[in-house]
């Protein structure tokens, strides 16, 4: 679930506890400029739910091959009982990301039939909602199984959605959970409002949390459902002081939106961490002076600007 950023090279080892020397803090703004270059995302097609997806349906699939051969992977009960698991094909479907890659299990009389992953399908429909869902923690384990049940339609047994839902459960505790790195060079946070049914459709905020380490890779650190219609600065100092608990210790920059109350939540838990206003959403509300008309051409315009290396360059560029 990780990605890296290149054409960066990493800083020297040196104790985390110590202050930043001049040169990581160069390295750290650069990573901040490829992050939002790259466009360091959760969903779309370039997004980090690709990783999610790709988890949650190998996952099943695997299950699934299990049921069908009567034995789980690598068990020895499975030995000389006439059919096997016979490795895995690749296999890309399309999704509201984007195209996901994924291994689908083959057995040696090629009997499995696949159902989360059809043969033939390409394309599936709703997957990233459940995804989304799963790792934001927005999901007891009845309502995960209700999910896979509605997903399968039938078609499996209760027994098989039970050993698929426990194994997607237990990845999932698993990842939500993990210790993340004691420093960042910098995090990118931002909360995205999904459609949920709870009852009735409504819309929840997401809040998603992505890190950049010193080597430049970046990983979402975790995924948390809100509660109400809209984004939080005091739930956003619920989710930092969660991050801090796992392990993170300082964070160079911390990139956002520009929410009011952000800052301060930030610097109560890591009171050394720069703030910056994602440049994405710098560019959003600098549209907001021009009519609508103008949108394709101030675009284009302001690209030469915050993509200049120099700031004498930008002011330059900014005056003509």
């Amino acid at each position: 679930m990780t990605e890296t950023l290149v054409g960066v090279n990493p800083p020297s080892s040196k104790d985390p506890a110590d202050p930043p020397s001049p040169e990581e803090l160069a390295a750290a703004k650069e990573l901040v400029r490829q992050a939002s270059a790259q466009g360091v995302a959760l969903t779309g097609p370039g997004g980090l739910l690709k990783a999610l997806t790709k988890t949650v349906l190998e996952t099943a699939l695997e299950e699934e091959m299990a049921e069908h051969l009567g034995y789980d992977k690598h068990d020895p009960v499975g030995r000389n009982r006439g059919n096997s698991c016979n490795g895995k094909r690749a296999k890309t479907v399309l999704t509201d990301s984007g195209e996901v890659a994924v291994e689908v299990p083959r057995d040696r009389d090629g009997s499995f039939e696949p159902v989360i992953v059809a043969k033939r399908q390409r394309r599936l429909s709703r997957i990233d909602e459940i995804v989304l869902s799963l790792y934001a923690r927005g999901l007891t384990t009845g309502d995960i199984a209700a999910h896979f049940g509605e997903i399968y339609d039938a078609q499996v047994s209760k027994d098989t959605i039970s050993r698929i839902t426990d194994r997607v459960v237990e990845e999932m505790q698993a990842w939500t959970s993990r210790p993340l790195e004691r420093v960042y060079a910098a995090v990118v946070v931002d909360a995205i409002n999904v459609k949920v049914r709870e009852g009735q459709v409504a819309n929840r905020p997401v809040y998603a949390a992505i890190g950049v380490d010193l080597e430049g890779h970046k990983d979402i650190l975790g995924m948390w459902f809100g509660d109400g219609g809209g984004e939080s600065a005091k739930f956003w100092m619920v989710v930092l002081t969660e991050l801090r608990n796992r392990g993170v210790a300082d964070v160079f920059f911390l990139v956002c939106d520009g929410l009011k109350g952000l800052p301060d939540s930030v610097n109560a838990v890591w009171p050394a961490t720069i703030v910056q206003t994602c440049l994405i959403h710098l560019i959003r509300n600098s549209f907001r002076f021009a009519s609508r008309k103008y949108w394709d051409e101030l675009s284009r315009d302001l690209k030469p600007i915050y993509t200049a290396v120099h700031a004498e360059v930008r002011v330059q560029l900014l005056d003509r």
